[in-house]
């Protein structure tokens, strides 16, 4: 080949390899899988039994794996996206209800203002208050609080939403989300918004978010391919009576903060949550109980919990949760709640073979009384796991996660 034919062919090659350099597509991953012991499990026969199972979808974090990408368009600016896929380990199905990327699903752009994107995503209550809670530390998500009632375990996501995330401004960040209910002429049926802020600084860190879901049991708790309402994850009465039979609510509002604050290698750290179901006995929500009351269901928790770096490999950790679910009115005069209350322990360790590779135990106790929310006497109810057959259960976890 003469020179002059290979001079061209070299500067195709060099502007070639600068555009494919300004973009990339990163594939990561989770495979957490776990064995677990479980007491007073509810049966057919409605005694209590010793259950052990692998679970691979409830660990420190579920299993996924996923593609994030961006380009840089120039100016500051860069196209960004991430597709984001649930799975079960241990059959090899998909997770949250059949969805193909049913953790996350968005597209968008981002620049040194924030980022805006669209698709199914994370709400604010997840991004600006959960990490403060041991279920997204140490703890798996069997450490949420009872029934994931306020969210911050992450067992909802809004699908059809809008999203701005701010940069980090001096240890501020903020952001909204708002999900479009897709009814013609019905602007703010089963919409979903949200709003969150947090600030950071060396030794301490605080976020606080608010979260209003209209039709929660459409928009929120089915918002999953497989979701028909109260059918799917946690909200069904066998594994959540926590809310469960508040599911013919109009409106689903969360307000939570919380906080960490860092000595060496001690952390500190809180969560409080207020939780409504307002307007219970909406029969355009067309869930269970929808006669079963009317007004607003309230719950209030809040958590403590204390971790501890005893070398950059071995970290041991220990909370307190306490949630309290007020009294409900009823719309048949045979039915009344008059309130309900979980107290759950968590102590946990997790050690780091390696940066990738890290082996875990985590021991769950929940004793609940009163009323839950499907009118019965109040069972324990350890998240994810079918409800206790007395009101109190115990968990113990022994666990494996590797990242990609």
């Amino acid at each position: 080949m003469s020179t002059k034919k290979l001079i061209p062919c070299a500067c195709l090659l060099l502007f070639s390899g600068a555009s494919s350099a300004q973009s990339n597509v990163t594939l990561y991953g989770v495979f957490d899988d776990g064995l677990e012991y479980i007491t007073n499990v509810k049966t057919s026969g409605k005694t209590g039994k010793q259950l052990y199972q692998l679970d691979a979808t409830s660990g420190l974090q579920g299993s996924r794996w996923g593609l994030r990408g961006s380009e840089d368009l120039g100016g500051n600016l860069k196209a960004i996206f991430v597709l984001e896929n649930g799975f079960d380990g241990n059959s090899g199905k998909l997770a949250q209800g059949g969805a193909l990327f049913g953790r996350q699903a968005y597209v968008g752009l981002a620049s040194g203002y924030g980022s805006v994107t669209v698709g199914r995503q994370y709400e604010s209550v997840v991004d600006y208050v959960g990490i403060f809670g041991v279920s997204d530390q140490w703890a798996s998500h069997r450490g949420a609080h009872p029934g994931d009632l306020d969210n911050l375990n992450n067992s909802f996501r809004a699908n059809n939403a809008i999203k701005y995330a701010s940069t980090n401004l001096h240890g501020l960040t903020f952001g909204g989300l708002y999900s479009f209910g897709g009814q013609p002429g019905q602007f703010s049926r089963n919409q979903v918004y949200s709003l969150g802020a947090a600030y950071s600084t060396d030794a301490f860190t605080f976020g606080t978010a608010f979260l209003n879901v209209r039709n929660p049991n459409a928009s929120f708790f089915g918002g999953n391919p497989n979701g028909g309402g109260v059918t799917v994850n946690n909200v069904s009465a066998a594994t959540n009576p926590v809310i469960s039979g508040y599911s013919s609510a109009h409106t689903y509002q969360v307000i939570a903060a919380g906080g960490l604050y860092t000595i060496g290698g001690a952390t500190i750290g809180a969560t409080y949550s207020n939780t409504k179901f307002m307007g219970l006995g909406d029969m355009a929500t067309s869930g269970p109980n929808a006669l079963r009351y009317s007004g607003t269901a309230t719950f209030n928790n809040a958590e403590v919990n204390f971790k501890y770096q005893f070398t950059p490999a071995l970290l041991v950790g220990v909370a307190y949760d306490f949630t309290k679910g007020g009294s409900v009115s009823s719309a048949l005069p045979t039915v009344n709640n008059d309130g309900v209350k979980y107290h759950q322990f968590a102590l946990g360790a997790d050690y780091n073979l390696s940066k990738r590779t890290d082996v875990y135990v985590v021991g769950i106790y929940q004793k609940a009384s009163g009323v839950d929310s499907t009118g019965q006497q109040a069972v324990a109810s350890i998240t994810g796991v079918t409800a206790a057959a007395i009101n109190h259960a115990a968990l113990v976890r022994a666990g494996l996660r590797v990242k990609f």
